[in-house]
């Protein structure tokens, strides 16, 4: 048994604090989402005001447990009220993938798509969150008909260029061709300080991408032009994420995706 276990007597708040935070964790661990949910409540009693670190993760972890017994509402509330309290982009960032991971719990395409928005426009340079809007945009796009095949068996258009395709199901299609590019020339131009496990997963990623664009058949006019809009802000000056630091947390995660990036775009492609 583990120590902290054990009925612990202390007069020491700090130390009943942190009792109460590995009962939780360890309740986690084990899948006992009730028990872990009541220790992470103690424990976020305990926690002084100004202790910001522990008090996020204990927040977290409520939120958490939420999640694994079925619930929407709270873990919601949790990181909202995380997302508003973040003072850096670290916390920006842990809220909104607190958030991502409930919306996707839960099957809202629609609002995962909402918090990767933000995400990508937090850390335009992270070929992940690209790559998981790219399939939110792609599971939402109509069924194609034509040639080409998709992987789930539909056959797949040609996606003309300009403005020969309209409608909202054709925006959410050119949306997706678009992230599935980024998240190539990301790939490629990350690569070459990778691990061998890691270009793996980039291989295999590539692979997802290049069947992805095949099944949603930009002819070549039109994926040119893509890869030339995505790849105008990749610098690499720009791109180390240190430069983001002066930036307010507001400026960062409101910038308008559409005005951006898919703004851009159309207006090349009209």
């Amino acid at each position: 048994m583990q120590w902290f276990c054990e009925n612990v007597p202390t007069d020491d708040e700090l130390e009943e604090q942190k009792v109460f935070k590995f009962r939780a964790d360890l309740a986690y661990s084990q899948n006992d989402y009730k028990k872990a949910l009541a220790d992470y409540s103690t424990c976020l009693s305990l926690i002084p005001k100004g202790n910001v670190a522990i008090r996020r993760d204990v927040l977290e972890g409520q939120a958490r447990c939420h999640c694994h017994l079925g619930r929407r509402e709270e873990p919601l509330e949790i990181a909202d009220l995380l997302k508003k309290e973040a003072t850096n982009t670290g916390h920006l960032t842990c809220a909104l993938n607190l958030q991502l991971t409930v919306q996707q719990l839960f099957g809202d395409v629609g609002e995962e798509i909402s918090v990767l928005r933000q995400l990508v426009s937090l850390h335009p340079y992270n070929p992940w969150y690209w790559q998981r809007l790219a399939r939110c945009y792609w599971a939402l796009s109509p069924s194609p008909r034509g040639n080409g095949s998709r992987a789930d068996g539909h056959h797949g258009a040609e996606m003309p260029i300009g403005g020969q395709s309209t409608g909202q199901g054709a925006d959410v299609q050119l949306k997706a061709c678009m992230c599935f590019v980024r998240t190539r020339l990301l790939i490629h131009l990350l690569r070459i300080q990778q691990s061998s496990f890691v270009l793996q997963c980039n291989e295999r990623a590539l692979e997802e991408v290049e069947e992805a664009l095949r099944c949603l058949g930009p002819d070549a006019k039109t994926l040119q032009l893509i890869s030339e809009v995505m790849a105008e802000d990749l610098v690499p000056e720009k791109m180390k994420e240190d430069n983001q630091d002066g930036e307010s947390l507001d400026a960062l995660c409101n910038v308008d995706f559409d005005e951006r990036w898919y703004d851009k775009l159309k207006r090349r492609l009209s």
